[in-house]
Formats: structure tokens, sequence, C-alpha cells
């Protein structure tokens, strides 16, 4: 998410550029021939040098969102056109008989160069997102390899764990929301549904919560393509990120298996969450509080503090207490690792 500039920087801004519409109708008024004009000129001038800046300040204001590479895509696309055409014309002057032989040779500067800028400007606003361009220069490249931009999709941020995992500093590149999962996220936060509004309301705390982290870049991203919003988001997530050569993180495993058939690389939260568990051999010992039954006669069942399932064979009779165990065994399961132990008689 990006920093907007501050509104009394605007203002000074806003207030030099009114001065110099007013400066040069100063100088209108005193160029040559304007003395002989009617008396109404001066006054059109200006007004009509006072609603210049005026209707593009209101125009400037009334657009609160804007897009950088969309600005500096028409800049360069500009650029570019106006520079293409004056080649061109350089290269068709010894071609094409210049006037009174060819009149049409005096218009032609003109077309050409609204073509030729349209064709640019088209051009770049429609991959934009393949090149980068900064002010002030453009930089032809993605992120170098290694550090692909991570995209982050409503499961992700809600389960609220990648935000603890990007301030330990596991992730080096930048955070992309795209801004569709911003959209849902804030829609939802005023749902009728309490569950849902709940959930929706923590994402945006912890959007809010890597936004304020210097540690962490982050910016909010639309689709390139407003067709888009007719696909599903999972489609539209897995899209933006082959588009931007970046890698999905999420807590949907559906989304996973999307991404998989599309080679997009994407990263399972919960997996993570399991493979950072510690791991026990048949031996360790270990202190945990019993809280009820197992399945299997005698077995009483406690929870470590990482999540991790610990039953615990002979010790129904100890439920409610805080217990030495001894690992006996492991076993691995879809929705995680599971322990199994044996009450340790030396640790009482």
């Amino acid at each position: 998410m990006q920093s907007r500039s501050s509104p009394l920087a605007l203002l000074i801004l806003r207030a030099i550029f009114f001065m110099v519409a007013m400066g040069i109708a100063v100088l209108i008024f005193s160029a040559e021939g304007m003395r002989e004009a009617p008396s109404w000129v001066p006054w059109a001038v200006l007004f009509g040098m006072a609603a210049v800046p005026l209707t593009v300040i209101g125009i400037d204001t009334s657009i609160q969102r804007k897009d950088l590479t969309v600005i500096t895509a028409v800049y360069f696309g500009m650029l570019v056109g106006v520079f293409l055409t004056y080649v061109a014309i350089l290269a068709l002057t010894p071609i094409i008989p210049p006037p009174p032989r060819n009149p049409v040779f005096d218009w032609l500067p003109l077309v050409l160069g609204m073509v030729l800028c349209y064709v640019c400007t088209s051009l770049l606003l429609q991959t934009r997102n393949d090149f980068r361009f900064l002010i002030p220069y453009v930089e032809f490249a993605r992120d170098i390899q290694g550090m692909r931009p991570n995209l982050l999709d409503a499961s992700a941020i809600v389960d609220g764990r990648i935000a603890e995992l990007a301030e330990a500093g596991l992730f080096e590149s930048r955070f992309v929301v795209p801004s569709f999962v911003v959209d849902e996220l804030q829609s939802g936060a005023d749902s009728a549904d309490r569950q849902r509004r709940l959930r929706c309301r923590r994402g945006l705390d912890v959007l809010n919560r890597l936004r304020e982290s210097k540690a962490i870049d982050i910016e909010v991203l639309p689709p390139d393509d407003e067709a888009d919003a007719e696909i599903s988001d999972d489609a539209r997530t897995v899209a933006m990120a082959g588009k931007l050569g970046g890698r999905i993180i999420t807590n949907d495993p559906n989304l996973v298996k999307i991404a998989a058939l599309r080679s997009v690389q994407a990263i399972n939260v919960n997996d993570v969450s399991v493979a950072l568990r510690p791991t026990y051999v048949p031996g360790d010992l270990l202190t945990v509080r019993l809280v009820k039954p197992g399945e299997e006669h005698g077995q009483a069942i406690g929870y470590l503090d990482d999540g991790t399932m610990v039953v615990v064979e002979g010790g129904r009779d100890q439920i409610g207490r805080t217990v030495g165990v001894s690992v006996t065994r492991t076993l691995q399961r879809p929705a995680g690792r599971l322990v199994f132990a044996r009450p340790d008689d030396h640790r009482g």
C-alpha cells in the first residue's frame, strides 16, 4: 500500500499552478496587438486562464485512486509516439513533395503523431505489468530470480500467521494483494453474517499490520483485464500470479491445486506451519496436560503448545493433570503430526 502525498504539499502545488496561469494571462495582456483587441477580449483571456487550472485541479481531485503504472505508461507512450513521429517525418520528407505541390504534407505530422501516440500508449498500458515503469528511469525487467512477489489471497490474510512469518524475515520479496481481495474483505466486514464479518475484520487488521510494518513491502494491485471479473477469484489470483511471475500464499488447498495445473507456485501456510513444528523420536521427554480421554481403553489426550496432539497410553486416570511423558512413536497425518507416548515414571 502506497502512502499519499501531504495535503499541504498538494495545496501549495495547486496554488503555484494557479499563479502560473495568472502570470501567463498577464503576458498575454502585454502582447502586441492586445491593445487593439475589443474590450471583452482581456476579460475572456482572464476568465479562460483562470478556468483552465481550476478545471485541471477539479479533475485531479475527483480521481481519488491513481495508479502510477498507468500514469507512467501514458507519459512514456506519448514521449515515444512524439519521437517516432519526428523520425518518421524526417524519413518521409525526401519522398513526399512539400507544399504547395502536396498540401497533404501540412497535416501529415498531426495525423501521424496522433496514430503513433495512440499505438504506443495503448501498447504500454496493456503491458504495464510485464514492464515496471519507474520515475526517473525505466526498469525493463521483472524482479530478479529468487525475489518473486508473494501474492496473498483472502484465506492467508484472514488466517493471520502470514504477518508473523513476514515480520520474522522469512520473506525477502514484496507482498502483493489483488484489489478484488481487499474489496472482498471490505464488503465482508459489513456482512450480516457474524462469523464472516469477524473474519473479514480480522483480515483488514492483518493488512493494516503488514502495511504499518517497516520491514514489509506490500502493495495493492488491480487485475490487468476488466474481463477477469467474469471468472472466479481463484482463477483471477492464479492468472495474476502468473503474469507477475510470483507465487501464491494461501490456506486454500483447492487454490494450490489450481495453481499447480497452471504451473504457478503456491505455498500453503498450513504446510509451512506443520513443517516448522519440532520432530520427536522415541525416548524424547515431554510435559503435557491431559484434557480428555482417548478412543482406546486407558488412553488420554493432551496438546502441546504448537497444537500437536499427544496420545498417552495408560494416562486416563491422570486427566486434568500435567504429567511427564516419554515418546513411543509418531504418526504423520494430513491434519498434522500425532505423537504417542506413555507416562514417564522417573519424572513423577
